[in-house]
């Protein structure tokens, strides 16, 4: 949520910051700012709306003059979206700038309070409470300031500040919300994800919770909440700024589809040796994979319907209880956990902060928790005991396509392990369910050039109210994640049924011509979902059905079918989720939608 972005060197610093905010776009936002000192004093300039307007009232930052700035597209969570609600934030005399990614919990308080003080608010936000907050507790040395109003605030925040009586310096600070820190040459970057300085370095740092950054042109020093310095490593990014651009496509989620099967080799390479399924990052692992008492899956959104689809898979093929948690729900059921469970936590961000704040209930009762994450260098990897890296690249899109893709697969082969371990397989059918894997890839590029006949398909349902989605076992997880990438996107009401369940209330809100996709990719289950659509076709419904090849009996009760490549039962979800994702996609962008923004949501949710 929201995008932060700094600058200091010997370039204008303003059209360095709108620069770096659109490549935080895909972040969500519904405003725009910068702050930039020119020497003098620290001008801002804030709009609601898109970066563009910011842009246009600025002239591409050309009115800003100064070398040292701070910008920022904010996601509202505290007043509507205005200009005065916009960061940055000053202090009283304009001396103080300060940006604010999270969510400062006690700011009421603190608020009453710095107003008793005879500060005056012209905001609605908690961020310019640390506007003044600041300016009531600096006496000449910005980090002790800092230090003092971090000991006081309570929640989450990555911040950006200027400083007037700092002409050559800018300062970082992080908790809970992600903030890296970028080294040039003779110039330095702050921002909240790498996209948005990519293009200018490829050298950072990551800073931790609770630490601090001072940084000049040239030096750059770290403190952590006791003002004592600290030492960081510089890591390089591997990836290059192609990975971040469009390539060609008109939407983000396009390209980052069509990168599936790539991605999902990249995935699974580094595990796959030879007939065997190797974990280096839990090779040293304090766990018994033969002997777990359960699996618990904990995660948000699309990647909590990868974990229902694990959950499935795990449970059939290595017999092993699974329970799945929204991450939001899991610390408050109070859940019953040992050192004999294993907690398994996904999060493309690795910054998402139920799932974050999960980990520590996690390991609180004792489990072992390991991460499935996406973004190297984010707080899980730190957090977790174990890390396992998905091979998604950056995903800009805030509609999940390939890391939703990258994680079904290391959850594939965790259950090839587990069961591995368990000896609930033996060494044939091991290799050949890492053989059904290596040929996914194939697979889902065969689905992914049959898009052409989804989009005729999607086209016919742009004008749509509701839209159904049923399945049984994996096809209801499958029916589960397009239905979420449906209504996401398209602002379609789009809900996704277990196919059982239709009788007991569901089946009232079908009427004619009303959409049901249906998901028939479990041969035990085929003939049973047969009879649903029965069901609905019976109460007016048209019917798409997605199926594996072969399946031609469907053609007698759906109206339109996609059929895909035959796999292993459990791999399903990775070819049967392609049309689904494109059904989505064809129909928000058949609407006129932003596919890659749609409205009030966020790529990284890093509040509660």
């Amino acid at each position: 949520m929201c995008g932060i972005v700094g600058y200091i060197g010997k370039r204008q610093a303003a059209p360095i910051l709108l620069d770096g905010l659109s490549k935080l776009e895909y972040r969500g936002y519904d405003s725009a700012g910068m702050a930039v000192y020119d020497g003098e004093k620290i001008n801002i300039e804030k709009t609601p709306g898109r970066l563009k307007v910011l842009e246009e009232t600025t002239h591409g930052g050309e009115l800003m003059p100064g070398m040292i700035g701070i910008g920022h597209t904010r996601w509202a969570t505290h007043g509507t979206p205005s200009r005065e609600n916009a960061h940055p934030h000053f202090n009283s005399s304009h001396t103080i700038a300060v940006v604010h990614n999270g969510i400062i919990e006690n700011y009421i308080k603190l608020k009453e309070t710095m107003a008793k003080r005879g500060y005056k608010f012209v905001s609605e936000t908690d961020t310019e409470v640390l506007a003044h907050m600041l300016d009531y507790y600096y006496k000449g040395d910005p980090i002790e300031t800092i230090v003092k109003v971090m000991h006081r605030v309570e929640g989450s925040y990555a911040l950006g500040i200027i400083f007037t009586d700092c002409p050559d310096e800018v300062f970082a600070v992080r908790k809970d919300s992600p903030l890296v820190i970028g080294k040039g040459d003779g110039e330095n970057f702050i921002a909240s994800d790498v996209p948005a300085i990519l293009k200018y370095t490829r050298e950072v740092y990551y800073i931790q919770n609770e630490e601090i950054a001072r940084i000049g042109t040239g030096d750059i020093k770290f403190y952590n909440i006791d003002a004592e310095p600290i030492e960081k490593e510089l890591c390089s990014i591997e990836w290059d700024m192609n990975a971040a651009e469009k390539g060609g496509y008109e939407f983000f989620m396009m390209k980052e589809m069509m990168e599936q099967p790539k991605v999902i080799r990249d995935t699974y390479t580094p595990h796959i040796k030879g007939d065997n399924v190797v974990f280096d990052e839990l090779k040293d692992a304090d766990i018994d994979f033969s002997s777990l008492a359960s699996v618990h899956i904990v995660a948000c959104g699309s990647a909590y319907h990868a974990g229902f689809t694990g959950k499935y898979v795990i449970e059939k093929m290595a017999r092993v209880p699974v329970y799945v948690d929204l991450a939001s729900e899991f610390r408050y059921r109070d859940p019953i956990l040992s050192s004999d469970d294993v907690v398994i936590l996904i999060s493309q961000s690795g910054e998402t902060a139920d799932t974050k704040a999960a980990i520590e209930e996690a390991k609180k009762k004792g489990a072992k928790t390991i991460a499935i994450v996406n973004a190297k260098g984010s707080s899980m990897t730190r957090e977790a005991d174990y890390t396992i890296y998905t091979e998604a690249g950056p995903e800009i899109s805030v509609a999940t396509t390939k890391a939703y893709s990258a994680q079904l697969i290391i959850l594939y082969l965790l259950a090839i392990k587990i069961s591995d371990a368990r000896g609930v397989i033996d060494a044939e059918e091991r290799k050949q369910l890492i053989s059904d894997i290596t040929r996914l890839p194939e697979q889902v590029e065969m689905v992914l050039n049959n898009k052409e006949r989804i989009q005729k398909f999607a086209n016919r349902y742009i004008a749509a109210k509701d839209i159904f989605f049923i399945g049984r076992g994996i096809d209801y997880a499958i029916a589960v994640e397009g239905a979420l990438k449906l209504k996401e996107i398209s602002y379609i009401h789009a809900e996704a049924y277990a196919a059982g369940e239709l009788k007991h209330g569901t089946i009232s809100l079908i009427e004619d011509n009303t959409l049901v996709n249906a998901v028939l990719t479990q041969e035990d289950l085929y003939d049973k979902t047969i009879s649903n659509i029965r069901e609905v076709k019976s109460r007016g419904a048209f019917v798409m059905a997605i199926t594996n090849v072969g399946h031609s009996k469907i053609e007698e009760v759906a109206d339109y079918v996609v059929y895909i490549p035959e796999t292993n039962r459990y791999f399903t979800n990775t070819l049967a989720i392609i049309p689904l994702q494109l059904f989505g996609y064809f129909v928000s962008a058949g609407k006129g939608y932003d596919v890659d923004h749609p409205r009030n949501l966020a790529k990284s949710v890093t509040v509660e």
